[in-house]
């Protein structure tokens, strides 16, 4: 049951999901970048979501345990790993707002949501607004302040329609809209368009999001996932310090990488 439920969150570590017409995840009633617009609903963020603590508490143990099912699912690929379990579960919230029936059950039990959908969105809003005020006023050596910037979006057909109430989710708990794009007619011009987009976003660090062949002209339907991250050490690191130095692999072999290094008593 575990990797029956984890298969979808694997394909989403790619940070996309592609949906065919067929799909009743978002109740639809049926090699030059791609214009495209945003379709919102007129509601603004709430600015100021009324949640308790425990249900924030509730939100934050779930992301932490779809954290960890996560890891399960990804330590077997080898290599390097980094990953970002929240801005998944993000953007996955916002997938979910247009589920129902058995499509919502199985996004709920994959990402461990423990709330319902009327307060499991006003708490991804708070935690999301509490997050964007860390670090406010501070600034790094490019002379910005702290940064961190998770950028999701999702991306429809353009001649599908959306339900109201979907995009009132969206506006009120996330301050975003459903962009749209003719996947149909132009899937590579579109595939351009997300990633010239992400790339935007994220201050050009991450430029192919989604590699060339993913987006078909039969794609309806495409959400995406990044996270970009940019602030200081407390405790700023000399450059001259760094040396050479052997880390251990869990394999057990060693390889040669540059580290940073200071002498300091520090309180933990």
């Amino acid at each position: 049951m575990m990797k029956k439920r984890l298969s979808l969150i694997i394909s989403l570590v790619a940070a996309i999901v592609l949906l065919s017409a067929a799909s009743a995840l978002f109740l639809m009633d049926r090699e030059q970048p791609a214009a495209h617009k945003v379709i919102e609903s007129e509601r603004p963020r709430v600015a100021s979501p009324v949640t308790s603590d425990s249900e924030i508490n509730a939100l934050v143990d779930s992301n932490s345990a779809f954290a960890f099912d996560l890891y399960q699912a990804l330590r077997e690929t080898g290599g390097n790993l980094f990953y970002s379990p929240y801005s998944i579960s993000l953007a996955l919230a916002m997938a979910y707002a247009g589920a129902r029936g058995e499509t919502a059950a199985e996004m709920a039990r994959t990402l461990q949501f423990l709330l319902p959908q009327n307060s499991l969105h006003p708490a991804f809003n708070s935690l999301a607004i509490e997050l964007a005020g860390l670090g406010k006023g501070t600034r790094i050596r490019d002379g910005e302040s702290f940064r961190l910037n998770i950028a999701n979006a999702i991306w429809g057909q353009k001649d599908f329609r959306f339900q109201s109430g979907f995009l009132g989710v969206l506006a009120a708990n996330y301050g975003a809209g459903l962009r749209l794009l003719d996947f149909a007619k132009v899937p590579e011009e579109s595939r351009l368009t997300i990633n010239d987009w992400i790339s935007e976003q994220t201050e050009n660090r991450i430029k192919d999001l989604i590699p060339q062949g993913v987006i078909s002209r039969l794609t309806r339907l495409v959400l995406t996932n990044a996270i970009y991250f940019n602030a200081a050490w407390q405790i700023p690191f000399a450059e001259h310090a760094t040396r050479d130095g052997i880390f251990h692999l869990l394999d057990g072999n060693e390889v040669t990488v540059p580290m940073m290094r200071q002498a300091k008593h520090l309180q933990f």
